[in-house]
């Protein structure tokens, strides 16, 4: 396993200030000082709370477009309403088509029901099968002009690996899932005109095993499609400073409130819906110089919809002041993590590289568990839009995921409190850090700085 680390302040004294994490206390340590601030926050969570958020929200599944999905979004609405923060949804249109599709494997039918991605063209395609294992970049060859690429689904989009096998001239993408899970929903953009179908788990697995052995032609059939239009939902809740005491600044913290089809996603990610609402009960009542977005969004099972379309929806003003983002996605697995030191909690960036949020994060995990959080490299979540509009971001989750990860058995019992405790902690100091006022108390605190090493990790998260 490769590892690096890079040394970041460590102290009560860490505030932003241009983009820049440092401390400007010395003197000699104070332990009670150091989480002072963090106290603050951390003493107040409560994850019966967010048990019990979870719970509500857990009791049906809440695809993309579903009234499942609107239910969620008018519980998750209330919640802020209450609190008094200026509250908004944000609805925004997405697509299912219904097609007839048939994949044939040389004269034979695969079998099962294969299912268009969203967007995909209609037409029949016969050409050699190759795979390209998850089609990134370095993966997908030359020898793919003409034929059919064998995609496996994970750390990057849909719309990506489509990409990325158009670029070499592949003519159709058969894609298959990365869980047993029979869900493997995606979306083609506008533009890629190609066959692109999915398959299951199992399906994609046995024949990536013939063609370690033999030459497999393929023919994709995607009948016309016809496409029905939905509607899917972001909601942005906005806690403001006092107009004298605003610095200008915005932090977004997110996570995503819709499930995949068929599971009622306890963990993915009503965990970390009711992080965003526990953290925004707690900081509606607590002095801030900096404005708070929560957020939670839409369509993230469809390949990170509704993220992308509050990303694009930004002025130019707002992108400027946001200074990070925190998306907090499947925080509570009672058997994530595995034996992984903070119950597996990793800060992953769609980079690789570390950045404000990770520096935040890993800073307060050291001071509120004594345990420096890792980071890693990975997208597959609403960290992503962020990211490329170059605001620093990062995702929290446990890794690697449960077993149960996308399958109906993502239940409430499957939740540990302590997990949601613990992640709701680290993340809810770190935004604190940022967001409290520079008071005279801070001045005048005598805190040594301390250090925290914070390592790269390439655990796999599936």
């Amino acid at each position: 396993m490769y590892r690096k680390s890079l040394t970041v302040l460590l102290a009560a004294g860490m505030v932003l200030s241009t983009g820049t994490v440092f401390a400007q206390t010395s003197g000699a340590i104070n332990a009670q000082s150091d989480t002072a601030f963090d106290n603050k926050v951390i003493k107040k969570i409560s994850a019966d709370n967010m048990y019990n958020t979870i719970a509500y929200l857990s009791e049906q599944p809440r695809a993309a477009g579903t009234e499942g999905e609107l239910r969620a979004v008018k519980y998750i609405e209330s919640q802020f309403k209450s609190l008094g923060f200026e509250t908004k949804v944000q609805p925004f249109p997405i697509y299912d088509t219904v097609q007839n599709v048939k994949v044939k494997i040389g004269d034979s039918d695969l079998g099962g029901t294969p299912r268009a991605l969203s967007g995909s063209i209609s037409g029949k395609v016969t050409a050699e099968l190759v795979n390209v294992g998850k089609a990134k970049p370095e993966e997908v060859g030359e020898n793919v002009s003409g034929k059919i690429a064998l995609v496996e689904r994970g750390d990057i989009t849909f719309v990506e690996k489509v990409q990325n096998v158009l670029n070499k001239g592949a003519v159709g993408v058969l894609m298959y899932n990365n869980s047993p899970s029979g869900n493997n929903f995606g979306q083609v953009s506008a533009g890629q005109n190609i066959p692109a179908v999915a398959i299951t788990q199992a399906q994609g697995l046995e024949l990536v095993e013939q063609l370690k052995t033999k030459q497999i032609t393929s023919t994709l059939e995607v009948g016309k499609a016809e496409r029905i239009e939905k509607t899917s939902y972001n909601v942005i809740a906005s806690l403001k400073p006092k107009a004298n005491k605003d610095n200008g600044q915005i932090v977004t913290v997110g996570a995503h409130h819709d499930s995949v089809p068929g599971g009622p996603g306890a963990n993915d990610d009503a965990s970390g819906v009711s992080a965003v609402l526990e953290l925004a009960r707690i900081l509606a009542k607590t002095p801030i110089d900096t404005e708070i977005r929560f957020l939670t969004f839409g369509s993230e099972e469809r390949g990170l919809v509704g993220s992308s379309f509050y990303a694009d929806s930004l002025p130019k003003e707002d992108v400027d002041r946001m200074v990070a983002h925190f998306q907090m996605d499947m925080i509570g697995g009672r058997d994530a993590g595995e034996d992984n030191p903070a119950g597996g909690l990793i800060m992953y960036t769609i980079d690789g590289m570390k950045n404000l949020v990770t520096d935040l994060g890993s800073s307060a995990g050291a001071r509120t568990m004594d345990v420096a959080i890792p980071y890693g490299q990975l997208g597959r979540s609403d960290h992503q839009p962020f990211h490329e509009l170059g605001i620093p971001s990062a995702l929290f989750i446990h890794s690697p995921v449960e077993p149960w990860y996308h399958q109906p058995t993502d239940t409430l019992d499957k939740i540990s409190k302590e997990k949601l405790q613990q992640s709701a902690e680290i993340v809810g100091a770190s935004v604190y850090q940022i967001a409290r006022p520079e008071t005279p108390a801070l001045t005048n605190a005598r805190v040594a700085p301390g250090t925290v090493d914070y390592d790269f990790d390439d655990r796999p998260v599936d």
